[in-house]
């Protein structure tokens, strides 16, 4: 195992990072003060309970998976898509190191940065609201899979993608409406069939559904189902990615 290597390309990740962290920290920061003052405060003192949970309280897993979910695309697929569109890739695969290893640099850095970004989130809303976390152990276990199978989604998609449109496509036309349709903002019970049936094939509910019951111990799928979802979702990404490795698909060409 190349130690030296993983580092110098984490390193070099999570340096780009740094240097522009005030606005990867801004912007979470301010988009869940924004949902709070539209959803907890103006929607929320109107809303009853949901399960034994204040509204604003039973938002805050579903805030949380949001920037999760956007936040380790993001990084990830740009941390690839660059050295791809500089051509200083070829750098990277000609070097002493494993394709594994490779992955790890990069998808360790876009996942650790996601992780941050979701703690900071966690601080954000206690600023408006006050939560308990009844089994702080799966919270951080849902918090470190979901990041790591994001982080190598959206590694698969900075390979995929051949311009900067094409990095946006599949997190704003199919990420973000999965996230808000999968119960972020209301427990899928509320829906009336056959939508709560058609929700289950949603693959963000149970992410969602898990993450939720960490907090509060309510879920609209059994916790057993959720992490099973979650390892199927990682399994199959890490596939993915060492299909990418075998075939060279985007990578030599």
């Amino acid at each position: 195992m190349n130690w030296y290597g993983v580092k110098a390309i984490y390193y070099f990740e999570m340096a780009r990072s740094w240097r522009t962290m005030m606005q990867s920290l801004a912007s979470p920061v301010l988009s869940t003060s924004l949902y709070f003052v539209v959803f907890g405060t103006a929607i929320g003192s109107r809303m009853g309970d949901i399960d034994g949970v204040s509204y604003g309280a039973f938002i805050i897993p579903g805030l949380v998976m949001l920037s999760l979910l956007s936040q380790s695309i993001s990084n990830a697929s740009f941390g690839i898509f660059f050295p791809k569109f500089s051509g200083t890739i070829y750098e990277v695969l000609s070097a002493p190191v494993s394709p594994f290893e490779i992955v790890l640099g990069y998808v360790g850095a876009a996942a650790t940065k996601s992780m941050v970004i979701g703690v900071v989130t966690l601080i954000t809303a206690r600023l408006f609201v006050d939560y308990s976390i009844d089994h702080p152990f799966w919270m951080l276990v849902f918090l470190v899979l979901t990041s790591i199978t994001f982080s190598l989604f959206g590694f698969m998609i900075g390979i995929w993608a051949d311009d900067f449109q094409k990095l946006q496509i599949i997190p704003l036309m199919i990420i973000t409406p999965l996230t808000f349709l999968g119960g972020a903002f209301y427990s899928i019970s509320m829906l009336p069939e056959p939508w709560q049936t058609l929700t289950l094939f949603n693959p963000v509910v149970y992410l969602i559904s898990g993450f939720r019951w960490s907090f509060y111990s309510v879920a609209d799928v059994s916790i057993g189902l959720s992490l099973s979802m979650t390892f199927l979702f990682l399994i199959t990404c890490l596939a993915g990615t060492y299909w990418i490795f075998k075939t060279g698909y985007r990578l030599k060409s």
